[in-house]
């Protein structure tokens, strides 16, 4: 079985502001708005080296989004930076409206998303973003699993023409794929090969994932664990190879069971090839204040979870 090394903790949101700075240097048509948020969205080094394509709004998310979607008329690339409970919930009539309706090539940059914002409580996590932006006609969602993937994504997303939801966390998670990544929207990445049950994983709960695997094989149960970066568009072709091979399949999120990645293989298997499936996500429920670690462990979303529905839907299926 293939093994994966955690090069050290690193927050995903770090990798956002790495490739927004990388994209300052890069590309002279990005530029960055932020609702007082800078130095939580990491985007300190952008404004520093580039003042005159950087926009502090203020507390005024609305605002934000009509700012970056006019900018997009004179062919700037604009970058939204705030919380994505802020970034979606607060302003979705402004998203439909000025962004998606509009096709206008915005890139909706979402931090602190899901349990994992931790302390700051109920009110600023989100759990129902993925299906807020996804049922937006024309959106890409990208919702990434550490820190070099994040600043892939963030990257590769200012060469995709159309708005672009892209979800990272707060906490230092897991770093553990590759420097060097070529980021391809829309296309799944096998991490390991399993012949029992297909896991199928997104954002922090990838690492999680692989954490599963690994217990899982020691009980004799081959896991396949997929990688699901971009959840709209899915990555239907790999979903469906994996699951023909195994029979059954857990979905892993950050996320409301209803409306998320779960929800969205679940459309592509039903369509395609009917296969048992657990869901780790949290259950129609919001969350409360804690730490990122009691907050995951309270609402199942962590290995142990993982490697629970496993073995249950591997049941399922006989």
């Amino acid at each position: 079985m293939k093994t994966y090394t955690n090069t050290g903790n690193k927050d995903t949101r770090s990798g956002f502001g790495a490739g927004l700075t990388e994209l300052g240097q890069t590309n002279e048509k990005v530029v960055a708005l932020c609702a007082d948020l800078i130095g939580s969205l990491k985007m300190d080094d952008f404004k520093k080296n580039h003042p005159e394509r950087f926009f502090q709004v203020g507390i005024a998310e609305a605002n934000m989004i009509g700012m970056a979607a006019g900018l997009t008329i004179g062919g700037k690339i604009p970058f939204t930076g705030t919380f994505a409970n802020f970034s979606t919930g607060r302003v979705y009539d402004q998203i439909r409206q000025s962004v998606a309706y509009s096709d206008k090539n915005v890139k909706i940059c979402a931090s602190h998303a899901g349990l994992t914002l931790g302390e700051d409580g109920a009110t600023h996590q989100i759990l129902e973003d993925i299906g807020l932006m996804k049922m937006l006609p024309g959106m890409t969602v990208i919702n990434t699993c550490d820190y070099n993937q994040t600043k892939a994504a963030t990257i590769a997303i200012a060469e995709h023409q159309g708005p672009v939801y892209l979800r990272f966390g707060r906490p230092s998670v897991p770093n553990f794929t590759a420097e060097d990544q070529k980021f391809e929207i829309g296309k799944a990445l096998q991490l390991t090969e399993g012949a029992d049950v297909t896991i199928v994983a997104t954002g922090h709960l990838v690492w999680e994932a692989l954490e599963a695997a690994k217990v899982l094989n020691e009980k004799g149960i081959s896991a396949e664990v997929i990688n699901i970066h971009t959840i709209k568009p899915l990555d239907d072709e790999a979903i469906i190879k994996s699951v023909k091979k195994t029979g059954c399949v857990v979905t892993a999120e950050e996320h409301n069971y209803l409306g998320g990645l779960g929800e969205s293989v679940a459309r592509v298997l039903s369509l395609n090839h009917p296969t048992p499936q657990e869901f780790v996500a949290t259950q129609d429920t919001f969350g409360e204040s804690g730490t990122p670690a009691q907050l995951m462990d309270k609402y199942g979303l962590n290995s142990a979870s993982i490697i629970k529905a496993a073995e249950k839907v591997v049941k399922r299926k006989k």
